[in-house]
This record gives C-alpha cells, sequence and structure tokens, in this order.
C-alpha cells in the first residue's frame, strides 16, 4: 500500500463508536509485536521512545534518534505508522517532519505546550505551526492525520478544575481545525460527561489518553471518543515486570 493510502486508511479508522486503538510502542521490537497482536495502526510514544533510549521526556532526545528509531519501525510493520512529535524538536521542525514523512509516516501528534514550562503555547503561534506543518506535508502530496494535542488538562492536576477549562479547550479546537489539524488529542481529560460534551462538539475525532482515572473503554466509545491510546503505560508496565523479574533472580 502507498504511503498516501495509508494515510486515507489511518483517517478512515477515526470513528466515533468504533475507535481506533492505539497501543503506543517505542522501537521496532515493539511495534512488531504490537502489529503481530492484531493492531489496526501502529503509534509511537514519546515518553516511552526517550525512556527505551536511556532518555527523559520532553524532546530530550536528539531528533536524530527519534528518526532512526522511527526508520527501524517502518522497514518492519506494514500498517500505518504515526509518530509522537512532541512541539517538533526545534526550529528545524518542517525539516523534522519532512524527514519523518520521507520514512513513511503518515500520522503526528503535535503538542501546544511550552516546553519545560508549565504553560501553553498561544493560539496564533500554535496555529501557525500547525498550518506550517500541513504545507510541509501538502508539498510531499500526504494526507498527513496532524492530531493536535492540547495540554491544557494535562497541566491541571486538580479535576474539579476541568470544566472551567472547558470553554478554552473548544476554542483550541474550532482554530486547530481551521489551522490544518485533523484530530484532536486530550490528555489529562478523565471525566466521563466532559469527555462526552467534547465529542459532542468536535468536528474533529476526538483522541483521550487512558490513565488511572479514565473510564473503561466501552464508556469512551459511548461517549463519542475517535481514538484511544496508551500513552507510555505499556512501556512501564513492562519495564515493572523485567524488575520484578530481575529482582527475583538477584
Amino acid at each position: 500500500m502507498s504511503q498516501q493510502r495509508q494515510a486515507l486508511a489511518f483517517s478512515q479508522l477515526h470513528r466515533k463508536n468504533n475507535p481506533v486503538i492505539l497501543y503506543n510502542i517505542w522501537d521496532a521490537g515493539s511495534a512488531l509485536a504490537v502489529e503481530q497482536a492484531g493492531a489496526k495502526a501502529i503509534a509511537t510514544g514519546s515518553w516511552s521512545c526517550a525512556a527505551a533510549q536511556g532518555y527523559q521526556d520532553g524532546e530530550a532526545m536528539p531528533f536524530a534518534r527519534l528518526l532512526q528509531t522511527v526508520q527501524r519501525i517502518a522497514c518492519v510493520v506494514s500498517l500505518p505508522l504515526t509518530v509522537d512529535f512532541e512541539t517538533g524538536y526545534g526550529a528545524d521542525r518542517r525539516d523534522n517532519l519532512s524527514a519523518l514523512l520521507q520514512a513513511g509516516v503518515v500520522g503526528i501528534n503535535v503538542e501546544d505546550q511550552r516546553m519545560g514550562l508549565s504553560a501553553l503555547n498561544g493560539i496564533r503561534e500554535q496555529c501557525g505551526m500547525l498550518s506550517s506543518l500541513r504545507q510541509v506535508a501538502e508539498t510531499q502530496g500526504i494526507a498527513l492525520f496532524i492530531n493536535a494535542r492540547t495540554d491544557i488538562f494535562l497541566q491541571e492536576s486538580d479535576q474539579s478544575r476541568h470544566p472551567a477549562l472547558m470553554a478554552e479547550a473548544k476554542k483550541r479546537l474550532s482554530v486547530y481545525q481551521d489551522a490544518g489539524a485533523s484530530g484532536f488529542f486530550a490528555p489529562g481529560l478523565s471525566d466521563l460527561t466532559l469527555i462526552a460534551e467534547l465529542c459532542e462538539v468536535s468536528a474533529l475525532p476526538v483522541n483521550i489518553m487512558t490513565s488511572n482515572l479514565t473510564p473503561p473503554l466501552a464508556d469512551l466509545t459511548a461517549a463519542g471518543v475517535s481514538r484511544i491510546s496508551y500513552g507510555p503505560h505499556p512501556y512501564i508496565g513492562l519495564m515493572e515486570n523485567l524488575k520484578q523479574q530481575a529482582r527475583a533472580l538477584y
């Protein structure tokens, strides 16, 4: 399947009441395992990719190392591949995206946080970034699925304050769509009523990341979520299991 056909197929997997499930991976081996388990698409997680190489999350891993990882993943899987692009890995984000597209990627996550700060990019700045990335994809003839992530809920750990953030989230959803986003990602949002409210008003597929606070998959599906991802949790769980086995041995 051509890259463009994969991009279109990946986009079509995002459906309300029948969400695409992304069990995030971090290298070629984990990608192959998830593909063989029956996944419909492969998604990296920035936290997991960095940790697997001994780096902290937050673009501490050089982009060149991420690109090598993605290139190897693309060599061993045949499914659509989406990559956690964080905030673009520096000022060269257009060139970085071009390199990912050349590697075969058909989707990216793009965050609106100010890297390393508990703050968000201004709406105009973030929309400019999204539009710029869309232009890169169009130049290469790829219908890239740009999953626009807002960190508004993730940066507010007090769940009781999330209802007051909904107006800003909805505003960002709308303008991100106009700027070229294909989907809207709201990690940290776990209240089922708020999730359903966001899905109801969104013209874009809504992505929710699981956590120990997130409702069951069936409830998320019924609420209208179109994409469910697992973030760093697969890696964390496997590494904890590895440590337990090693402790038992030693």
